[in-house]
């Protein structure tokens, strides 16, 4: 039996990629080499496809043929709510 290692991803790297999408999609959606293209950081492909699986899961994201838009609601916390 061979031992697969697969890609997790960190909680960093989901927040760094959510907050990429977010900043792309504000006016169209973005294709996956755009996302890359914008992370700060290099991401491996097999861990942003399971990031991106991810928040299609949590319905943050839709992903079409047209590319990743962010679709989530709400999710800006105002100061109030932090206090």
């Amino acid at each position: 039996m061979v031992n697969e290692r697969k890609h997790a991803p960190t909680l960093r790297t989901v927040i760094m990629v959510e907050e990429t999408i977010r900043g792309l999609t504000t006016t169209s959606a973005a294709s996956i080499a755009d996302i890359k293209r914008s992370l700060p950081k290099q991401v491996n492909h097999n861990a942003l496809m399971s990031v991106l699986a991810y928040l299609e899961r949590t319905h943050s994201i839709k992903v079409t043929l047209h590319g990743v838009s962010w679709i989530k609601k709400g999710t800006v916390r105002s100061e109030k709510q932090v206090q």
